[in-house]
């Protein structure tokens, strides 16, 4: 999709995005198209262990991201396009933490989604306060992956450290302050750490009392139409544009591949993996099992994540031989009749049931499950898990007509859509592009920089239809997946 520079159209963005495996970048104009040349990646790891950390260096992250710009706005200058750029804009892996010093220097790591060391305070909450009422208020549940219990495991863990915080930031906050001297909250950021009223876009005080936690440490809250100018920036070029405040990966994934309205869900299958669609009012009702998210004073996005998806399939590579050139045939193929029942938790479960501490199951196994049917019951399982999802965005008042299909797993295994077809029982629309997320970030910040300019269409591959014989299969696989989580998970 990318657009040689002297046919790309100015004003030009700097796009920054940091996820789970990698902090990417590159320059688009204003059609949406990423110029020729100008992308950038460097790749990175979380921090791991048993105990539930999951961090990354929140200072590493800052200096990726210097790197990124400093190697565009080269770019841009070589291919003499510097002073056409009008904007700055960034996403991140939602739902981060840091604890930040009064010099805007980093006192704690960055605390992933993953992190769930604060499994006990999210039980604590639950008996301080109304869990009800804060799901109504905010759109999501008490979490680990929520700034909440996060807040207060911090505030009775570490209080030393704690007490030294002089601000509570996101990622993209912080990389901010950093670089520019920017501070200042996203709205759908807010959203996605459970701290805003998901109808009023205010802070949610109640919650925050509850965890002890000043909101004097929390940023002002801005929309996506309220860029801000650096206060310091080592890029002259970039010192008179405006800077759009960064926001979470899951709502540029969606606009990315083109999924802007209620009739369009996405599918993303990277890392972890989520089904979500664009609202322009609040539901009335929100499912359980799913979150809703404010994204602006007249968006709203709701849906469910997945934390493993693309960690179940590098799971089944590093431990089950793989089919190797048989594998598109064993997932468009018909059912296998001794493929396992999996439910595919490798690390807890978000959406639907949010059980933090389910852990990945396989069931029916026998002498003749080989190494096929292992690849082919995770895969099932998967699709089975946004089958869960999808049958809760009816509630909430989607109106899905299509899917669009995004990821680095869509791309490395495309047949596997045929799986997700046959269970959601309808088409599925494999976008054919890298870095989607990125270029849904510059179209949002574009809404404002370059209004009038008609963006260009991303390309799609054929259609992925569901198998009519293959229906009955899935629809018992359902119902097998609800009994074993029954059995297994549920509390």
């Amino acid at each position: 999709m990318s657009v040689e520079r002297r046919k790309a159209i100015a004003p030009f963005v700097v796009a920054l995005d940091v996820g789970s495996t990698a902090s990417r970048g590159g320059l688009y104009d204003a059609t949406g198209r990423p110029v020729a040349g100008s992308g950038q990646r460097i790749a990175h790891e979380f921090t791991t262990a048993g105990d539930g950390t999951s961090t990354i260096d929140a200072d590493q992250v800052v200096a990726e991201c210097r790197e990124i710009i400093d190697e565009i706005v080269w770019f841009a200058q070589e291919k003499g396009l510097a002073a056409q750029i009008a904007g700055v804009a960034m996403d991140s892996f939602a739902s981060s933490l840091i604890l930040v010093d009064a010099d805007g220097h980093a006192l704690t790591p960055c605390y992933t989604y993953a992190d769930s060391r604060s499994r006990r305070q999210v039980h604590e909450l639950g008996e301080l306060i109304d869990e009800a009422g804060y799901r109504s208020r905010t759109g999501v549940r008490l979490h680990t992956s929520y700034h909440p219990a996060r807040l207060l495991w911090l505030r009775t863990e570490k209080p030393e450290l704690f007490a030294r915080a002089a601000s509570v930031m996101t990622v993209g906050e912080y990389v901010y302050l950093r670089l520019a001297g920017i501070r200042g909250l996203a709205t759908s950021l807010a959203a996605w750490s459970g701290i805003i009223d998901v109808r009023t876009g205010e802070l949610d005080l109640p919650i925050l009392q509850a965890c002890g936690v000043s909101p004097e440490l929390i940023s002002p809250i801005m929309d996506p139409n309220q860029p801000a100018r650096p206060t310091s920036s080592l890029w002259r070029e970039l010192r008179h544009v405006d800077w759009f405040h960064a926001i979470p990966d899951g709502w540029p994934s969606n606009i990315g591949p083109g999924a802007v309205d209620s009739a369009t869900v996405a599918v993303a299958a990277a890392t972890s993996g989520a089904m979500r669609v664009v609202l322009d009012e609040c539901p009335v009702e929100i499912p359980p099992g799913l979150w809703c998210y404010r994204l602006s004073r007249e968006r709203w996005i709701v849906g469910g994540a997945l934390n493993d998806v693309g960690r179940a399939v590098t799971w089944l590579e590093g431990t089950v031989v793989s089919p190797g050139e048989g594998l598109p045939g064993v997932l468009t193929g018909p059912p296998l009749s001794d493929a396992p029942s999996v439910l595919p938790f490798f690390s807890g479960e978000r959406a639907t049931g949010w059980a933090r501490d389910a852990r990945a199951t396989f069931h029916g196994i026998t002498t003749a499950t080989g190494p096929e049917e292992l690849w082919r019951g995770v895969f099932e399982g998967l699709a089975l898990s946004y089958r869960r999802v999808w049958d809760q965005l009816n509630v909430a008042g989607a109106q899905p007509e299509r899917v669009v299909a995004s990821g680095r797993v869509s791309l490395d295994h495309p047949t596997w859509l045929q799986l997700l077809a046959d269970a959601l029982e309808v088409p599925v629309l494999p976008l054919t592009m890298k870095r989607a997320t990125l270029r849904g970030t510059a179209l949002i910040a574009l809404d404002t920089l370059a209004p009038g300019v008609e963006r260009a269409t991303p390309p799609f591959g054929e259609p992925w239809l569901p198998v009519r014989e293959h229906l009955p299969h899935y629809r018992q696989a359902m119902r097998d997946f609800e009994r074993l989580y029954d059995v297994l998970v549920a509390e």
